[in-house]
């Protein structure tokens, strides 16, 4: 305490310096006083140098410090304050007027107690049976566990089987929601409610007096009989109208405001007067319901079956057998694989040229490659010769519209056909009749069969009602369908030893079926997905080549996960809003593809960069396939209506 008050009067002292400084004016001495008592005039003490002024600091000490002395004296205590200062009276000024303070006196004591209430009754935890609590607790007291710690899986502290509402557990703690639901309604409709807390009501008591305390929910006897009474006079009044109305007052019955009106006309006289059926339709109403029937029945026809039309064929081929007998179709007997080894096309061979639209799809013949059969947006199917003549064979006409899809069988001497008129056809390939015509009414846009050889009379089809429907060619009924997919169905490919298959759709989707069996074991769907209107099988049949429509071909497993492989991406090509199909290598070492320029691109499966690209057709390279055989040729086909073999 010594020490504070050595520093505090060591800061006086320095104040009154600057005060000596500052104001050298004798005026200001005396007309403003630091206190009420006398000081003397500093003017002839202002000092001239820096040394007057240190003996002038040494002269003010001690009363300064006398000064402190007196204070604390007087923070002793108020019994204290009687007694003299132990300092001189002449170096001593007297002592200063206590402070008052206009705040009023606060019992420390009380206020401590409730402060350590406050802090109890936050720590104190709240038993769930307490009805009333005296203070407001805190949300953690709120939602404390009830016993032990708090649940380790759960943020509220209450154990999942414990729940009975989306936050926590809730209880009927005071009143059932019945009885609730009653007595709000009840205070709404009349005034008054039962007081839950006794057997006493709350509210408007004339209402409650004068109603019986009757709530919403309950009739009084009075009021039941009272009902009674006026459906019985009704019945009597209703009969007595209908049985003599001839009695009635004409004027009563023709008046609404009577109540023999309102009981004779039960209808609302706003309701308006109901007309007579038309009997007989005018000429104009009869020719619009001829039209309307004949459009309705064409509709009908077409709904059910695809458009039909005269199938036709024409052969280009100089004879349909050689002199051995053998047909146009048969292979030639030397065709053999030259090497293991694929390698890159570089030039142009042969070009063919003979739709009037674009091809739309191309497919070598099975195992050999010796012929090739290519789909016309022209309606038209062409087989052309490869090894050969190199023209063509064949022409297929049976459909109506632009040919969507084909699809050989495993020996090539039988192919299916999908065009845009609804219709599935399955040809055969060297006399070019149509075995069988298969259609639901809607637009196949893929065919295949089931490469099982004991399977294949089986046809798949995805069709644009996103189904696929699946039929035996031999009694042309359908025998299954599959329909999961949320958009129209674009490839079917067949998986795992043909056990199962896998679709893609406009669903952005892919989905792996058992075969036979409508339901999906995988389904495979991320927001990052593009629809992939074309997918072909790796020849390890270990991975799928998916053409995704943000420009890139994504590689997933055919293993039971389906999982796609992130380390295999091939891209660089435009195919946006094309479904620019995607194919292998016979030896499974490069990937090829057509884009929306024209270009076929090619890229090594390892490395997944582009190993070569050629410019192929004026406009969208749709189809490629690689030959079977000949490891260095391919054949692509485009929507100039040209197919090229390189």
């Amino acid at each position: 305490f010594f020490t504070f008050g050595w520093l505090v009067s060591n800061i006086l002292i320095d104040s009154f310096h600057i005060l000596v400084l500052l104001r050298p004016f004798p005026k200001f001495w005396k007309t403003t006083p630091v206190s009420k008592y006398p000081v003397p005039d500093p003017s002839p003490l202002l000092p001239s140098s820096f040394w007057q002024v240190r003996k002038l600091t040494k002269a003010f000490k001690k009363p300064s410090m006398d000064l402190l002395q007196t204070y604390a004296d007087k923070s002793d205590g108020e019994d204290q304050s009687h007694q003299p200062s132990t300092s001189s009276p002449d170096s001593s000024p007297p002592r200063l007027i206590p402070s008052k303070s206009a705040a009023p006196k606060v019992d420390d004591t009380m206020l401590a107690l409730t402060v350590a209430k406050a802090h109890q009754s936050h720590s104190k935890p709240i038993d769930p049976s307490q009805h009333v609590v005296s203070f407001n607790p805190t949300y953690d007291q709120l939602w404390a566990p009830i016993y032990g710690p708090a649940h380790p899986y759960a943020k509220d502290g209450i154990a999942q089987g414990m729940r009975n509402h989306k936050l926590g557990f809730v209880e009927d703690a005071a009143i059932e929601s019945f009885v609730f639901d009653e007595q709000y309604n009840t205070f709404h409709k009349y005034g008054y409610a039962a007081d839950p807390s006794g057997n006493n009501y709350i509210g408007d008591l004339d209402a409650l007096q004068n109603n019986d305390a009757i709530s919403v929910y309950n009739i009084p006897q009075h009021e039941q009989k009272k009902r009674k009474i006026e459906k019985m006079k009704d019945v009597e009044m209703e009969d007595e109208v209908v049985g003599g109305e001839h009695e009635a007052d004409p004027t009563e019955i023709d008046n609404p405001a009577s109540d023999v009106w309102l009981m004779k006309n039960k209808k609302s006289p706003w309701a308006g007067k109901k007309e007579g059926v038309q009997t007989e339709l005018t000429e104009e109403q009869k020719k619009y319901a001829e039209e309307y029937a004949k459009k309705k029945e064409e509709k009908g026809h077409s709904g059910e079956k695809g458009e039909h039309l005269v199938d036709k064929t024409t052969f280009h081929g100089k004879e349909e057998r050689d002199y051995q007998g053998r047909s146009w179709i048969a292979p030639p007997r030397d065709a053999k694989a030259t090497n293991d080894h694929c390698y890159i096309p570089k030039r142009l061979i042969h070009t063919w040229s003979g739709h009037t639209k674009g091809v739309s799809a191309i497919r070598f013949f099975p195992k050999y490659g010796h012929l090739i059969l290519s789909a016309g947006m022209d309606t038209k199917v062409k087989i052309w010769d490869v090894f050969n003549s190199g023209k063509c064979m064949r022409t297929y006409m049976g459909h109506s519209k632009a040919v969507r899809d084909i699809s050989f069988c495993n020996d090539g001497t039988k192919f299916l056909t999908a065009g845009y008129d609804k219709n599935i056809k399955y040809w055969d390939t060297e006399t070019g009749q149509v075995i069988s015509t298969f259609s639901t009414g809607k637009i196949p846009y893929v065919v295949k069969l089931n490469p099982d050889e004991d399977k294949q009379n089986i046809l798949l089809a995805g069709m644009s009602d996103k189904k696929i429907v699946q039929w035996d060619i031999k009694t042309g009924q359908t025998t299954q369908e599959y329909d999961q997919h949320l958009g129209a169905v674009n490839t079917i490919t067949f998986v795992d030893n043909n056990r199962r298959f896998v679709t893609s759709s406009d669903d952005k989707s892919l989905r792996v079926w058992e075969f036979g069996i409508p339901v999906v074991i995988k389904y495979i769907s991320e927001p990052h997905m593009h629809s992939m209107p074309a997918i072909s099988l790796h020849p390890n049949t270990n991975w799928l080549a998916a053409q995704s429509l943000d420009n890139q071909i994504l590689i997933y497993s055919t293993r039971e996960r389906f999982q796609l492989n992130k380390k295999k991406r091939f891209a660089g090509h435009i195919v946006a809003g094309y479904a620019c199909q995607v194919n292998f290598s016979p030896d499974g070492r490069f990937v090829m593809s057509g884009d929306g320029e024209g270009k076929c691109w090619f890229w090594d499966w390892k490395s997944c960069k582009v190993f070569r690209t050629l410019k192929c057709h004026e406009g969208v390279c749709i189809g490629c396939e690689w030959h079977p055989l000949e490891q260095s040729k391919v054949a692509t086909c485009g929507w100039d209506g040209l197919i090229k073999y390189w």
